[in-house]
């Protein structure tokens, strides 16, 4: 007996110590599956860092250096890269290439440029781009071949309202309320024909729906005036911008165009210093005369444009008229435009011109005491006021697009007719400031 009860105690340690290996063997091959399962979890791809390039004016310039200047006063092409190392064969050939593009010696002074080079001790353009204005930008290839080519900067429009009175006038009171010359200048063209904006009045007021337009998150100007509204003395005008498929112009909510084939004025918003009369004392020949034209005052320099659609009967200089253009425009309308300080390039007769096109520049050539226009207006062959003569609208809203511009024309006229005339604490401080200045 004792020996079957040593032989069972044997017995069952062996089956306990062959169990705990089993236990022991289950327990490892789990805790090595978890071990892969951590490993696979844990293992993570790691990706190529991407390469992003850096550019300038749509060119790469990772391995460039970049100089900004402007153009100095009788500073040409050559003087810029000849300073970078470009022989003159190829400055040459930049030049002659350019002229379809642009005219190299037109630079502007205090215009931007930039030039990107390589090397550090010996530079080497590479490239030059010169900044007409805001938008716009020229490129002058120089590596191995030359190459040049124009192209625009991406421009944002943001919609903005203004709204105002005039206190003062309209140039001082919409620069005091938030809006630019430009915005001035559009608003005056708008309503060209309904107001005369030489004789607006205190308490005249207006509203504007327009757009502002930035490059790059830097406001370069007002853009177009998309609706706007103008009371002049009591009298309510409405303007709504729309494109028949021919140009823009401006409605009323009728559908009848604000313009006229004739620009109100051939030069942008000024002042009249002298108007049409019978009787007027000549500032120079010291004596009362007829004076059948009409003055504006504007800087030297200034554009002036054409009236309207036409043709270009004589351009040239005579004693009393100075430098002068004269166009006919129909049958019997003609508009002679004198003293100007130049007449536009290739302004000669028979040559074609289109409304708002550059005819000249103000000046005070002939017989002048200063810098402004002479506009004369003849009709049926008589010189007659420009300021007063009937003249027919451009063309109404056609019935193709008559249900477009009626929707259109609703929800502007309800913008403007809800927009408030803000009241303005500080307007006469601000007045006084700009006035001063």
């Amino acid at each position: 007996m004792a020996k079957k009860k040593g032989r069972k105690r044997i017995l069952s340690v062996g089956v306990l110590a062959v169990a705990l290996i089993g236990v022991h063997f289950f327990i490892l091959e789990q805790d090595q599956d978890q071990v892969e399962q951590v490993i696979v979890e844990d293992t993570v791809t790691v990706a190529a860092p991407v390469y992003v390039p850096n550019y300038y004016y749509g060119i790469v310039i990772d391995s460039l250096h970049v100089f900004e200047g402007q153009i100095q006063r009788n500073e040409t092409l050559a003087d810029i890269l000849t300073a970078y190392n470009v022989p003159y064969e190829k400055i040459n050939e930049a030049a002659k290439n350019s002229k379809s593009v642009f005219d190299v010696r037109k630079f502007g002074v205090r215009k931007p440029y930039t030039v990107l080079y390589s090397g550090d001790s010996i530079k080497q353009a590479t490239h030059f781009i010169y900044k007409p204005n805001a938008i716009d930008f020229v490129v002058f290839e120089l590596r191995d071949s030359v190459g040049i080519y124009q192209s625009s900067r991406e421009i944002r429009y943001v919609e903005k309202e203004l709204a105002g009175d005039i206190q003062t006038s309209l140039y001082i009171d919409m620069l005091n309320q938030g809006g630019d010359v430009d915005l001035v200048n559009n608003l005056a063209e708008v309503f060209g024909w309904q107001v005369d904006f030489f004789g607006v009045q205190k308490g005249d007021h207006y509203k504007i729906i327009y757009d502002e337009r930035y490059v790059d998150d830097e406001y370069i100007g007002s853009g177009k005036i998309k609706a706007a509204y103008f009371n002049h003395i009591n009298e309510p005008y409405y303007g709504i911008y729309f494109d028949q498929g021919d140009g823009q112009d401006y409605f009323d909510p009728k559908g009848e165009s604000l313009r006229r084939e004739f620009l109100k004025a051939p030069l942008t918003f000024t002042r009249i210093s002298s108007r049409y009369s019978g009787r007027r004392y000549h500032p120079v020949q010291k004596r009362f005369k007829a004076h059948l034209g009409t003055d504006y005052a504007a800087p030297r320099g200034t554009p002036i444009f054409a009236a309207a659609d036409g043709t270009v009967t004589e351009a040239r200089y005579k004693s009393n008229n100075g430098n002068y253009v004269k166009i006919k425009h129909n049958g019997n309308i003609s508009t002679q435009y004198l003293h100007m300080s130049k007449i536009a390039t290739g302004m000669r007769p028979g040559k074609k011109v289109k409304r708002g096109e550059t005819i000249g520049f103000v000046g005070s050539t002939g017989l002048a005491t200063g810098p402004h226009l002479c506009y004369r207006f003849w009709k049926n062959g008589v010189q007659v006021d420009a300021l007063k003569v009937d003249l027919p609208p451009s063309e109404p809203i056609d019935s193709l697009h008559r249900a477009e511009f009626d929707s259109l024309s609703q929800v502007y006229v309800a913008r403007l007719d809800r927009m408030a005339i803000p009241v303005d604490s500080v307007h006469e401080e601000l007045t006084a400031e700009l006035v001063q200045h």
